[in-house]
């Protein structure tokens, strides 16, 4: 049977955005730390990837919010490895909040030569180790990042240096990290189309992220000038998806997509988009 581990976190207070809720990018800190704790498990920590000269690095996550986490919040997050192929492989997780499932998610991940920064194969004794040295099943194909519509003449751009903050110890911008940019850049866009937050604060709705997933193609550096664009698309009666794109002098390093759900602060329930905000959006708004 394929090893799973579970690790513990308690939400704290700086942890969590100005709705109360475990900001976004928390939730990758806590599956990285998670990951980490489950490999060192298996026998493989980090100081035995510096020895051998190789280390994971994230291709593709996705993730799901089921239940908003708050301040103080005891959550278990669960994970395990659910494949391999010969350079990659995928770890799911889930979050538990009690016996409530409050999230999920997977990410792809890719094995490197520290060095040359190339993939390579994982070894066998690895793939035994984390496989509980069952027989590994055959990994199902991989689906393609969705692609986005064209932009739309009101894409909202955002220009931003990597800074020191950003980086890790593999030099380069953190994984959750990214998840800030394309929050920062989502928060001025709707500002730019007349409707910061104050003013749905004031209207009785927000926007919740449902689901977000975020392929990352090149890293990003200590001082790398980052353009990041963003549109709207897939509009429904409650939802909307927004794309962004992560890109150095025209070079594509990530995409994301994001799928809002309107939703009354009120009652926590999903409410209809309302027309006069699609009416002030619809310069942004790509059509499919």
């Amino acid at each position: 049977m394929t090893p799973s581990h579970i690790s513990t976190f308690k939400v704290r207070n700086y942890e969590c955005d100005a709705y109360g809720h475990l900001n976004h990018a928390n939730y990758l800190r806590y599956m990285e730390e998670a990951a980490f704790n489950a490999s060192a498990d298996v026998g493989y920590g980090k100081a035995r990837y510096e020895a051998m000269g190789y280390l994971w690095l994230a291709r593709e996550t996705d993730i799901e919010y089921l239940q908003p986490l708050f301040y103080g919040d005891i959550v278990e997050i669960k994970t395990w490895v659910s494949d391999f192929r010969r350079v990659r492989s995928i770890r799911r997780y889930e979050f538990r909040r009690g016996d409530d499932l409050v999230a999920r998610a997977s990410t792809d991940w890719v094995f490197l030569n520290a060095a040359t920064m190339c993939p390579s194969a994982v070894p066998p004794e690895m793939v035994a180790a984390f496989a509980g040295n069952e027989p590994v099943v055959p990994a199902d194909p991989r689906e393609s990042f969705p692609a986005s519509p064209p932009p739309p003449e009101g894409v909202f751009k955002l220009n931003r240096r990597v800074e020191w903050r950003d980086i890790d110890s593999a030099q380069h911008v953190n994984n959750a990290v990214y998840f800030n940019y394309i929050e920062d850049c989502g928060i001025q866009a709707i500002a730019a189309f007349g409707w910061p937050i104050t003013r749905m604060r004031e209207a009785g709705f927000g926007i919740f992220a449902r689901r977000e997933r975020i392929e990352y193609r090149q890293p990003a550096l200590l001082g790398d000038e980052l353009e990041i664009a963003t549109w709207v698309f897939d509009v429904k009666r409650i939802s909307a998806t927004r794309g962004y794109t992560i890109t150095r002098n025209g070079e594509l390093l990530a995409q994301v997509h994001t799928l809002g759900v309107w939703t009354e602060l009120a009652s926590g329930k999903p409410a209809r988009i309302p027309d006069h905000f699609l009416v002030d959006f619809a310069p942004n708004i790509a059509q499919i």
